[in-house]
Order: structure tokens, then C-alpha cells, then sequence
């Protein structure tokens, strides 16, 4: 049994990647810290490999207070020039800026929804999205549902909330599972 090889989706090829995979990627995720750092960090990857993004993953945590959204929308300008001068994280003012932005925004849906996990989930009915791809190839970049969210949000004042972010973003909060059918966290 030890010597099983357990199959993954072919993109886990890294220690990180694989941890990230097995514990994280598709599965429901109901926490609003958790939603808001996924929120940040999916945007804070666009235009760059997530794999950037997972090794820099514990230094934007130390920047960003642990993703606490109600510190997080309170940044002011004195605050942005030091995480710009952090080379630990991706350094691009307007991802930063955006940051800032969306922890106000969350906070807006977070008093009107009660959670921006209500919020979040509501787009499904509170139930994931099981897809049964043959092969990675086969994974949507966007959907009419990521459309809808990306457009929802950015209606509300979200900034890099694209439906290709927003993909990836019901991806890693486990909205949508898109583990293949070869993979062991495939669910038929």
C-alpha cells in the first residue's frame, strides 16, 4: 500500500503544489478570513504562476495582518509604501490598492449578508459544483458562473475580480471542483 502511487491532477508536480492540492484546492471553504486571503491572494496572482503566489503565501500573511479584513481596510498611504518596499510579496500598487478596496467591500457584504460566506455561496445554493473532466486540458479559464460573480462584484466596487480570477477563486474556495477523474480527490 506504501508504495501505491497516489494519482493527482497533473499541475501538483511540486511538494507545494501537491500540499496545496490535497488539502485545499476544491474543497468547500466556509471561513470569511479564508474567503477574504483566497480573495486577495487569487488576485494578487493574476498575470503570475500560483506557484509564485503559494511561495510567498506565508510573508503576504505576515503583511497583510493575517488577512484580518477590518486591518486590512483600514491601510493607509504610509501602509502601502512599506508593503511596497517589502520584497517578500508581489510589490504592484495597484494589486495592493485592490487589496485594500475589496477588505472594505467584504466588510460591506459581510454587514449586509451577514458573511461574505452567505454571500459567496449563495450563487450555488451552499453546494459545490462537481465537474468530471477527463484531463486537465478540458478546465474552463471562466464560466457563465464566474462571469456572474466577477460582474456582481465589480458592480459593488471589487477590483482585480475578473472571471478568470474568479475561476480560479471558486476553484480554491471549493465552489467548483475541478479535480479530474484520474485524481484521488475526484468526486463522480
Amino acid at each position: 500500500m506504501e508504495n501505491e502511487k497516489i494519482e493527482r491532477c497533473s499541475w501538483a508536480t511540486t511538494d507545494l503544489y501537491k500540499q496545496y492540492h490535497d488539502k485545499e484546492w476544491g474543497m468547500p471553504e466556509h471561513n470569511d478570513d479564508k474567503l477574504f486571503e483566497m480573495l486577495v491572494l487569487e488576485g494578487m496572482q493574476a498575470g503570475l504562476s500560483w506557484l509564485t503566489i503559494l511561495n510567498k503565501r506565508n510573508a503576504f500573511r505576515q503583511a497583510f495582518d493575517m488577512f484580518d479584513c477590518r486591518k486590512v481596510a483600514l491601510y493607509d498611504e504610509a501602509k502601502i509604501d512599506e508593503l511596497m518596499n517589502n520584497d517578500k510579496i508581489v510589490r504592484n500598487r495597484l494589486k495592493i490598492k485592490s487589496a485594500i478596496i475589496n477588505a472594505q467591500q467584504f466588510i460591506k457584504i459581510q454587514e449586509e449578508f451577514g458573511s461574505f460566506d452567505a454571500f459567496i455561496w449563495s450563487y450555488v445554493n451552499n453546494q459545490p459544483i462537481y465537474n468530471h473532466f477527463n484531463n486537465e486540458n478540458e478546465l474552463p479559464a471562466k464560466s457563465p458562473l464566474s462571469d456572474k460573480i466577477s460582474n456582481d462584484l465589480k458592480k459593488r466596487g471589487f477590483k482585480f475580480v475578473g472571471s478568470t480570477i474568479m475561476y480560479a477563486y471558486m476553484q480554491s474556495v471549493g465552489i467548483v471542483n475541478d479535480h479530474v477523474k484520474k485524481c484521488f480527490l475526484y468526486k463522480a
